[in-house]
Order: structure tokens, then sequence, then C-alpha cells
């Protein structure tokens, strides 16, 4: 049995399969996804066994790539009349602007250490890997960061 051409299968199921894609994705996308699902189905269909059924295969095709739409619009920003208000920049965790200007003077490696060390709580073995450096050096450099930052941010009572 000799194939039809594809063209035809465009002329004899395009209409279906349009309304389809509308049906499932909206009138905005259903354009977008009736040009995907042929694109895809012109590739597939010297592959296609003789006697399948060309219009289920095509609706199958189109229903793909409407939950393919889907995925993508779940993962779209999706736009406000107003920003929120930002987090003040200088309130961290511990509320004290002048600490956490404090950390951020820091040299990257120290400040790195600093924050995996006491705010992520990692071990100095997993800091190393991190940092591309030994569990030695990343004990290092956390214990200059918080030398710096006694120096830099002195508090009036220490435990």
């Amino acid at each position: 049995m000799t194939a039809v051409p594809f063209e035809q299968v465009v002329a004899a199921h395009g209409a279906t399969v349009w309304r389809v894609c509308r049906a499932v994705v909206g009138p905005v996308d259903a354009d977008d996804a009736w040009s995907e699902t042929f694109l895809s189905a012109l590739q597939a269909y010297p592959a296609l066994r003789p006697g399948s059924d060309v219009r289920a295969w095509l609706v199958t095709i189109a229903h793909r790539k409407a939950i393919d739409r889907h995925r993508v619009a779940a993962r779209q920003p999706v736009p406000l009349e107003q920003l929120p208000e930002p987090a003040p920049v200088d309130a961290g965790p511990a509320g004290d602007p002048a600490l956490w200007e404090a950390v951020r003077s820091l040299p990257d490696k120290q400040r790195s250490a600093v924050a995996y060390r006491y705010v992520a709580d990692l071990p100095y073995a997993e800091i190393g890997r991190i940092l591309g450096t030994s569990e030695a050096a990343a004990r290092r450099s956390a214990a200059d960061g918080v030398r710096n930052l006694r120096a830099r941010h002195p508090q009036e009572t220490r435990p």
C-alpha cells in the first residue's frame, strides 16, 4: 500500500486537529499547538504503520503538544499589576544591618566559608569541597572570616 502524501493528510485532518487544539489549549495557543502537531507528525509520518488510524494518531500528537504547552505555561512568570515591596536589603535574619554589611565586606572565600558554616551549618569537609579547597583551608577561611567580623563589628557583650 502506498502512503498518502502528507499534504493530503493535513487537508483531510487539519480542521479536526485544530478544533482539538483550540478546545484543549484555548484560542491563543491553538495555532502554535496545531503547527507543532503537524511538524512532529511530518517527522514521524514515514514510520507510521500501514492501516493506522491517522486521525487518532494526529489527535494523540495534538494532545501531547497541548500537555507540553500547559507545562510551559505553568513555568512562565505571572505578571502583576503592582510589585510587592522588596525586603529591606540591610535586614538579615539577625536584623543587624551593620553586621550584614560587615559580612558582605569579607573576602569571597571567608564570606562563603562563614555563610556555609554558620548559616547553613555545613561541616568543614563539605565546605572545602564546595570552595575547592581542603577541609583545613575551609576551617581557616571560616576562622579568619569570624576574626575579621569581630574586628569590624565589635559586640558590646560577648558570651
